[in-house]
């Protein structure tokens, strides 16, 4: 990681409208950041979670990232930076920590496959065993990593960073998105007919919004005639399964081994924790939380938790937990 002058710091975080107070020198250089636990006197660290606050009493770093309230609890060592959220300061200095190793060197690999029917804007790096396919589109500073197959029927805009081994196709990439490694995107989704198992042919797309993130082996299907879509600045873990047609509104965060089955449409700021399933054709509101490993087979409307199997209000499931814990 490379060293942080607190003056990048204090200009970062102006720049994204969030006030740091502190009596430290625009000229101080941290080697790094930090947990509490693990910072040494040359680091940033941070605190944003209450059960860790022993924890101050005994923390080496050079400064913490912390709310007024708590700056009392640092040792005389420790300089406060106060600021109103440390965790989304932290977030936001991460980035400046960030080696760049994902930039475009706009190369193209000579060990890569690019059909004379794709078009390629400036600054594309695309790496060993790439494969390009034919009506594919790719804009400025893209990054593409090895042994990726991208296309046909493709447009990755700007400034996209797509890993390793990651199949695309059939699908639209908004501007600044991310797609780790060994995601399937665009492919056929599991359509037939139930009696004889006539497969359904898939000729929709899907469109991935701007500034979002899609996580490692997670499977996103194009519709059957329209399109799959995921709203802008949806962060998708790993192992996620998304069927045909399904719409996810814009601040999606969904995490690992979730299911959502063909045509349900999700609003927007949903939370759904790990290993949630989905079930078909369903309409879940805007706001919506669904507790890890819940089953869904309802509509949710706007503002509501869930939990549990079948999916209901957390407070009634909470009863329920405790109510058959006491029959035993």
């Amino acid at each position: 990681m490379k060293k942080i002058k607190f003056k990048e710091i204090k200009e970062l975080l102006n720049k994204n409208s969030i006030e740091v107070f502190s009596n430290i020198s625009d000229d101080e250089i941290f080697s790094g950041v930090k947990t509490i636990s693990k910072a040494s006197d040359k680091d940033l660290s941070f605190f944003s979670n209450q059960r860790y606050l022993d924890s101050l009493k005994n923390i080496k770093a050079k400064a913490c990232l912390i709310e007024n309230q708590y700056k009392e609890h640092l040792p005389k060592n420790c300089e406060p930076i106060i600021v109103k959220d440390p965790y989304l300061a932290l977030a936001l200095i991460s980035n400046i920590q960030s080696e760049d190793s994902f930039k475009s060197n706009g190369i193209l690999s000579k060990n890569a496959i690019v059909n004379s029917q794709s078009n390629l804007h400036k600054n594309v790096q695309i790496n060993p065993f790439c494969v390009i396919h034919q009506e594919t589109e790719i804009f400025e500073n893209v990054y593409i990593g090895p042994s990726s197959s991208i296309g046909p029927n493709v447009i990755i805009n700007k400034n996209v960073v797509i890993h390793d081994n990651v199949t695309i196709s059939n699908s639209i990439i908004m501007e600044n998105c991310v797609i780790q490694s060994g995601a399937r995107i665009g492919g056929t989704g599991f359509g037939f007919e139930m009696k004889t198992k006539q497969k359904i042919n898939h000729t929709g797309n899907v469109i991935i919004g701007k500034n979002s993130s899609i996580g490692s082996n997670t499977t996103i299907d194009r519709a059957v005639f329209d399109t799959t879509i995921i709203g802008e600045f949806s962060n998708i873990d790993n192992l996620v399964q998304i069927a045909h047609n399904v719409v996810i509104g814009d601040f999606a965060v969904i995490a690992a081994q979730v299911g959502i089955a063909g045509s349900t449409q999700i609003g927007s700021n949903i939370k759904i924790g790990g290993q949630a399933g989905i079930a078909g054709h369903l309409v879940i509101g805007d706001n919506v939380t669904i507790a890890a490993k819940s089953g869904v087979t309802k509509n949710i409307p706007d503002n509501n938790v869930v939990a549990g199997f079948p999916a209901k209000d957390i407070n009634l499931w909470k009863k329920e937990v405790i109510r058959n814990s006491l029959k035993k």
